[in-house]
């Protein structure tokens, strides 16, 4: 049975159409898949799981459709949606996953990430990644009042456009030492990750394969392994 991959959907109220592709998708395509694993930014900011909205709600209602229908829904966590927490995931039917995580794939160790910690070059967005996933940072962050966390996150989100806005393309990028280093450590020869918006498969030394998972910004995109099939694609719009 096939194994699908997505990232940086970026859902927001805002972009209805994309999370009404993502919802047909569900319906169409992973409802007759094994597995699906989402690596990331799900949605372009969350603030915490006690923040429901009308599309977190929506979007909770149709994974937990595809979970009960025997598809295994896999959630690793992006750098916008890094406090996507326990009680939404199981709300939603999803398995929260470490980042990053080994997984067999036709009898191959393969590992995910969502792609941010392999930006290596930087250094300023490193500093407040690590900043953000501090226990306690989150915890206070937590216990705030939500329109304080909301305007947290607008803040964050436009610091964030200004500074890739003005970024260098290859610092952006992930660092090929540190896609190196992780393979090497976790024994893998297979890499799958999201984050920099790059969709491609990259042939590396040694038989090894990274591949880039593409945004939702314009069209959807997915990767589906099936066996030693493997297709990185673009998906269609909308049927009317």
């Amino acid at each position: 049975m096939v194994a699908l991959f997505i990232s940086d959907l970026h859902l927001d109220e805002s972009r209805p159409e994309i999370t009404a592709l993502l919802l047909d998708f569900l319906e169409r395509e992973a409802a007759a898949a094994r597995r699906l694993f989402i690596l990331g930014d799900l949605f372009e900011s969350w603030i915490g799981d006690d923040h429901s909205t009308e599309l977190s709600r929506s979007v909770a209602a149709a994974l937990r459709r595809l979970a009960d229908h025997g598809v295994e829904v896999g959630f690793l966590a992006g750098n916008r949606d890094f406090l996507l927490g326990e009680r939404y995931a199981a709300h939603a039917g999803m398995k929260r996953l470490d980042d990053p995580c080994p997984i067999l794939l036709a009898g191959q160790k393969a590992l995910l990430t969502h792609g941010d910690a392999l930006c290596t070059d930087d250094g300023a967005y490193q500093e407040f990644r690590a900043r953000v996933r501090d226990p306690h940072w989150q915890r206070d962050f937590l216990a705030r009042p939500i329109p304080e966390r909301l305007e947290f996150a607008r803040r964050a989100r436009d610091a964030s456009r200004f500074h890739t806005g003005g970024a260098s393309p290859e610092i952006m990028d992930v660092n090929p030492s540190a896609v190196d280093g992780l393979m090497r450590r976790h024994r893998v020869e297979l890499l799958i990750h999201g984050h920099t918006h790059r969709p491609a498969i990259h042939d590396l030394d040694g038989g090894r394969r990274r591949i880039v998972l593409g945004d939702w910004y314009r069209e959807g995109s997915v990767l589906r392994i099936d066996r030693e099939r493997l297709d990185l694609a673009t998906l269609p719009g909308l049927r009317s």
